[in-house]
């Protein structure tokens, strides 16, 4: 079960510690995932030049590394910088954007596997992928899975890579290979808005950050995330566009404390 204790300390942790967070994210996602770090209290830093990826992880608290957008280029910039934060002990966050939409997909998230992410994060789809239960047909960056469903591909890839997977859904599930816990806050529209998963991995990566125990960490920012889009769900039009600013303003007027009550689990 969530500790209320530790989602509150891990809140208040990331406001008062600011940590930066170096994301290697898709042109989609920049700005929206760099707005809810801002939100949640964290410092974003958005790169993906290769010359300067091992200085950057240096200086940086956390690092999350997003597929969304692959070129040559990028690709070379997720390779050095996983491996820094790999040499470093730096925690770091996988999000396997379209895993098995393409092999050039997979097989970019199976080599930064190889470097040791402290938490991947993503959709049923993308989880089944990497424990090797690939779909037939990919619905491309949009999951065709449903959560859970793929409980034990995603148990199966945390015991084969050492991280925690972190897998979203209509439930949440978050697993070290043995222990499994569960997340149901959340709503619908949330999968109508782009790159909600994106930014969802970047506020993983500041959690990562100021809290030791990834598995506590990545619980923590789903849950967040999660009580967030039930408050914007509320509060909202019912259009997206309403629901995506509002959204933003339940990320930065968070009150952990009153958050922790409406953790379902």
């Amino acid at each position: 079960m969530i500790s209320t204790e530790k989602f509150i300390q891990d809140c208040l942790l990331v406001r008062s510690q600011s940590p930066l967070v170096h994301n290697i994210t898709n042109y989609v996602a920049m700005n929206f995932a760099a707005n809810s770090l801002l939100a949640v209290g964290a410092s974003p830093l958005m790169s993906f030049y290769a010359g300067e990826m091992e200085e950057i992880v240096g200086i940086a608290s956390a690092l999350t590394v997003n597929i969304g957008c692959l070129d040559e280029n990028e690709m070379e910039g997720m390779r050095i910088a996983a491996a820094t934060a790999d040499r470093l002990h730096k925690p770091w966050v996988l999000d396997p954007v379209g895993a098995g939409a393409s092999t050039a997909r997979t097989q970019i998230c199976k080599e930064l596997i190889g470097f040791h992410p402290t938490i991947i994060r993503g959709n049923a789809s993308e989880i089944a992928c990497l424990a090797g239960v690939c779909v037939e047909k990919s619905r491309g960056v949009d999951s065709s899975m449903a959560s859970d469903d793929v409980v034990e591909a995603a148990k199966a890839l945390a015991k084969a890579s050492g991280s925690i997977v972190s897998m979203s859904g209509a439930t949440d599930y978050i697993t070290d290979g043995e222990r499994v816990e569960t997340l149901r806050n959340g709503d619908p529209i949330m999968s109508k808005v782009t790159v909600m998963g994106c930014s969802a991995t970047a506020v993983t990566g500041a959690f990562a950050a100021v809290d030791s125990d990834p598995f506590t960490a990545a619980l923590n920012a789903m849950a967040l995330w999660g009580v967030a889009g039930e408050k914007a769900a509320a509060v909202s039009a019912g259009g997206t566009g309403t629901f995506a600013v509002k959204f933003m303003d339940a990320l930065s007027t968070s009150d952990a404390a009153a958050d922790a009550l409406l953790i379902r689990q």
